[in-house]
This record gives structure tokens, C-alpha cells and sequence, in this order.
């Protein structure tokens, strides 16, 4: 018969629970995120949808600051899970980057917004050599990327050996953002755009392309901490 690897938390219900929330509030805010930029290329300015996903971000990040101090002083002052405190620890902190990686991003967007506002005019202008489309296609494998590796970090909690096979996916997923992104790049530096327009374009698809190689970061990482559990 063999052996299960049990829960991490046992019966610690208000941990899991603040832990799961945690996963909640990151996975919500990739829903954000895509929401949007979608809105943003949608657009040749910001705009109400815009500043909403923007506001709806930002306050995910401080609640998930709240649970990320309330889990580490319940984990210290009710001296649980010792052995694995550390991984869940760099864990929390390496997810909390990514929701925070995407709120930057996005308002760097929103601030540049002078400089953005033509963004699908310019594309509109060459349809058949930059579509719009290629652009939601990035964001939608980068968020992809994202809700897997959320879905890696609870089975690390709850069923450690089924871990790879999502943080397999998560590898694909960021594979295929690069390939995306690569082809975009190609596709920008063929138009007849200016060279400050090329420049702003390539530094967009770069921003969002990044989110996915963060969440194969995290993936690598949850791959070590799962073989740990299962030791």
C-alpha cells in the first residue's frame, strides 16, 4: 500500500484557509491584468475599464500583504510545519511577485499613456502585418502561465507528487509566450513605424513576456520544494 504524503497544515484550518486566499487574490488578480490590457489595446487611451482593473490590483496586493505578515506570524508564534516553514515562506514571497510584477507593468502602461495612445491605431494602420490579435494572444498565454502555477502551489499543500505535471505546463506555456512575443518583436521592426514608436512597442510585448519567465521561475522553485515534501 502506498503512502500518502499528508496535508501540510493538518488541522491548522485558519492557515489554509489565509494560504488559499492568498492563492485567490493572485489568481484574481492575472483575471485583472488581462481584463486590462485587453481594454488598452482596445483603446487609444486609458479608460474606465482600464483604471478599474488598475484599482482592483492594487488592493489585491495590499491584502495579500495583510496574509502574507498574518501567515508568517502564525507559522512562528504557533511553531508549525518547521521543516518546510522556509519554502513556504520563499513561496508566498515568489507569487506576491507576480501579482506585483503585473500591477507595475500595467501602470507603467497607464502612466505612459501619452506615449501608448496610438497603440491601436498603429496596429489598425498595418493590419496585415501587426494584428491586434497577436497582441491579446501574448497576454492570454502569459495569464495562462500564471493560473497554472497557481494551481501547482495548492497541490504542493495538498498532493506534492501531482506538482510537475502542472509546472510542466507552466513551462510550456512560457515557451510558447516567448515564441509569441519573438514573432511580435519581428513583426514591429518590419513596419515603417518610427524608431521611438518600434522601441515602445518591443518594450510593451517585453513587459508582458516577462510575467510568464516569472512564473517558470516559480514553477522550478515549486518543483524543489514538492520533491522535498515527498522525500
Amino acid at each position: 500500500m502506498s503512502k500518502e504524503t499528508p496535508a501540510l497544515f493538518g488541522k491548522t484550518k485558519l492557515l489554509e484557509g489565509q494560504i488559499d486566499e492568498f492563492l485567490d487574490k493572485v489568481a484574481e488578480g492575472a483575471i485583472y491584468f488581462e481584463r486590462g490590457i485587453s481594454a488598452f489595446l482596445e483603446t487609444r487611451n486609458t479608460c474606465e475599464t482600464c483604471e478599474e482593473k488598475l484599482s482592483q490590483i492594487i488592493e489585491l496586493k495590499q491584502r495579500c500583504r495583510d496574509l502574507q505578515r498574518s501567515i508568517i506570524n502564525v507559522l512562528y508564534s504557533e511553531m508549525l510545519i518547521p521543516d518546510f516553514r522556509a519554502d513556504v515562506l520563499r513561496l508566498l514571497t515568489d507569487l506576491f511577485s507576480l501579482l506585483d510584477q503585473m500591477g507595475k507593468n500595467f501602470q507603467d502602461l497607464m502612466i505612459e499613456r501619452d506615449q501608448n495612445k496610438d497603440i491601436e491605431s498603429q496596429i489598425e494602420e498595418t493590419d496585415n502585418e501587426l494584428g491586434k490579435k497577436e497582441f491579446l494572444d501574448l497576454v492570454q498565454v502569459v495569464v495562462k502561465s500564471i493560473e497554472t502555477v497557481i494551481i501547482a502551489a495548492r497541490n504542493f499543500f495538498r498532493d506534492p507528487k501531482s506538482v510537475k505535471d502542472h509546472t510542466y505546463q507552466v513551462r510550456v506555456y512560457e515557451s510558447e509566450a516567448d515564441k509569441i512575443a519573438i514573432s511580435l518583436k519581428k513583426k514591429i521592426f518590419a513596419t515603417d513605424y518610427k524608431f521611438s514608436e518600434k522601441i515602445n512597442l518591443r518594450d510593451i510585448v517585453n513587459a508582458i513576456d516577462a510575467i510568464a519567465d516569472l512564473a517558470e521561475n516559480v514553477a522550478d522553485e515549486l518543483d524543489i520544494y514538492a520533491i522535498q515534501r515527498t522525500l
